[in-house]
């Protein structure tokens, strides 16, 4: 695999899609009826269906969408690597993040888990390509990336299909920072500076509601009148701020990442928006992970709307769509590649069945069974065998929600173990892991038993030997953190690494589990499981209901 380049060349071949056209972009412009002209990856032209064909594209197909087109969907928070878990039933409403990390429960059903799935030899490729595909038929083309680590010491982060914001390789899409070295963040000096060095740096920032997950954000004064604070910093969750924090994060140019469900299911509450929003914040939006949270954007744009609703209507549909797109690519740093169709912008682009009813809440009412077509660089990825067909020769049938559909996982750039792995063989391998996780984990037990007799040193391995797992930095302290904890009055902020209390091997806490399916439409379980959701308000049940 080539260092250095691209992970998404610039090299798709000639197409155009006609169909109702939502821009995004500052005029918030929808054409009724449009034509979007596509070469080398990015979007040469956006015309009336009416006016003359762009020069070069005189022999170019024009594929009728009979739909509504949009920016693909930015997610900028999802812990990837947990979504093949199914939602926890969480017991208590908790008040803070450190509460609920290192239960017994929590080992057993999400952290055991992980460390299984993460570790076994030959699931990994599975778990990659389910989970990506897991997001990306949600509408998403861009989110949060899988790093993996490796017994030699090196990370990187692995090469698919939805655009990762930590790793391009790319000058026009600036990566972003989603951890920090556990030095820059206990330093509120180092911790500044570095931020500074970013063009965008997404991390957790005051996971609560209580004083304790507030003195994070209060960790950030650097005197009396100098914050950590500045454009580069996007906090995700910020559930601990108060209406004059919000005022101070907006006067010094930080942003937020929105994630209301996994908010709720866990706290009964959410960040401040009204009060985000009062002050110019810069909002994006994002699903956490499928263990608290919704299954995908999709889900969690729905969740953003009933509670804007329910709490005196504070965003409009456009607004909750602008921060997975506009807003979103603007936090990046990639707004003048990514978030809007316009001319010379990539081609990242979501297609929904239907022109007709308000293009913005059509989105947001929307499910997996109404997206007809997702592009990702120019590339056809997922959609209606119909309008895939044009586009991709190998492309592998699937269903959703009992109707056909096509995906297209094959990449020049990609990790080789992914090079042969479908998603249907993905989604086998993973159910019957997660249905084995006692005796997988028995295995590992095993092999680390082994592994201390034999003492041979990591500089030693052969090439063969080397081998990759998911770098699960939040279960375990590594040395890179995904919030900062920085100190005040002598105490340092920010929910530190717990383990829950037990001696017990994992192989007699952890039970067999089933995977968590792809879409909400092959989810029999989901709606249900959200009823009984203590910490959840009643209108969020009642209204997510009526949405799907």
């Amino acid at each position: 695999m080539p260092e250095n380049s691209p992970v998404d060349p610039l090299d798709s071949s000639k197409s155009a899609l006609m169909g109702r056209i939502v821009c995004m972009d500052e005029k918030y412009s929808v054409i009724s009826r449009g034509v979007i002209y596509i070469d080398r990856s990015c979007i040469v032209a956006i015309k009336d269906a009416t006016a003359p064909v762009p020069y070069g594209f005189e022999k170019t197909h024009v594929t009728d969408t009979n739909g509504t087109i949009y920016p693909g969907l930015i997610e900028l928070h999802n812990h990837l690597s947990y979504n093949a878990l199914r939602i926890w039933d969480v017991p208590e409403n908790y008040t803070n993040r450190d509460q609920w990390a290192g239960t017994k429960e929590y080992s057993s059903l999400i952290t055991g888990p992980m460390k299984i799935l993460g570790r076994t030899p030959g699931i990994l490729p599975a778990l990659v390509r389910y989970v990506e595909s897991k997001c990306l038929l949600g509408g998403v083309t861009t989110s949060q990336g899988i790093q993996l680590a490796s017994n030699m010491g090196i990370r990187r982060y692995y090469r698919g299909i939805v655009r990762n914001v930590e790793q391009t390789d790319d000058a026009d899409l600036p990566e972003a920072a989603t951890k920090i070295a556990d030095v820059d963040a206990r330093d509120v000096n180092l911790f500044y500076n570095r931020l500074l060095k970013q063009s965008c740096c997404l991390l957790h920032l005051s996971e609560g509601i209580d004083k304790r997950a507030r003195q994070h954000f209060l960790a950030l004064k650097m005197d009396s009148d100098r914050w950590a604070i500045c454009k580069q910093l996007a906090g995700i969750h910020a559930t601990g701020l108060t209406d004059k924090d919000f005022e101070t994060f907006a006067q010094n140019g930080g942003g937020i990442v929105w994630s209301p469900m996994s908010n709720l299911l866990l706290y009964g509450d959410t960040a401040k928006v009204k009060s985000a929003k009062a002050n110019g914040v810069r909002m994006g939006i994002g699903s956490d992970w499928s263990p608290s949270g919704s299954k995908n954007l999709l889900g969690e744009l729905k969740v953003a709307k009933i509670f804007s609703r329910y709490n005196g209507g504070i965003f409009s549909d456009r607004e909750i769509i602008s921060m997975a797109t506009q807003n979103a690519g603007g936090i990046l740093g990639w707004e003048k590649a990514i978030g809007t169709l316009e001319p010379d912008k990539r081609a990242d682009l979501l297609v929904i069945n239907g022109n007709t009813a308000d293009p913005y809440e059509s989105l947001i009412n929307s499910n997996e069974k109404d997206i007809s077509l997702i592009i990702i660089n120019g590339i056809a990825r997922y959609g209606l065998p119909a309008l895939m067909v044009r586009s991709v020769p190998d492309k592998e049938d699937i269903t959703v929600g009992g109707t056909p559909r096509s995906v297209y996982l094959s990449q020049k750039i990609q990790d080789p173990a992914l090079e042969t792995m479908s998603l249907t063989n993905a989604k086998y391998k993973l159910s019957d892991s997660l249905k084995r996780l006692p005796e997988l984990a028995a295995e590992l037990e095993k092999q680390t038993t082994r592994a201390s007799f034999t003492g041979r040193c990591i500089n030693l391995l052969a090439p063969e030997e080397i081998t990759w797992t998911l770098a699960l930095d939040e279960l375990e302290d590594t040395g890179v953190e995904l919030r900062h904890r920085l100190t005040v009055n002598g105490r340092m902020t920010g929910p530190a690494y717990r383990a829950a209390k037990t001696s017990k091997p994992l192989s007699s806490i952890v039970k067999p589990l089933k995977l968590d399916p792809l879409t909400m439409m092959d989810d029999g379980e989901y709606l249900s499981s959200i009823q009984t959701q203590k910490n959840l308000p009643a209108y969020i049940k009642e209204e997510l209901k009526k949405l799907y």
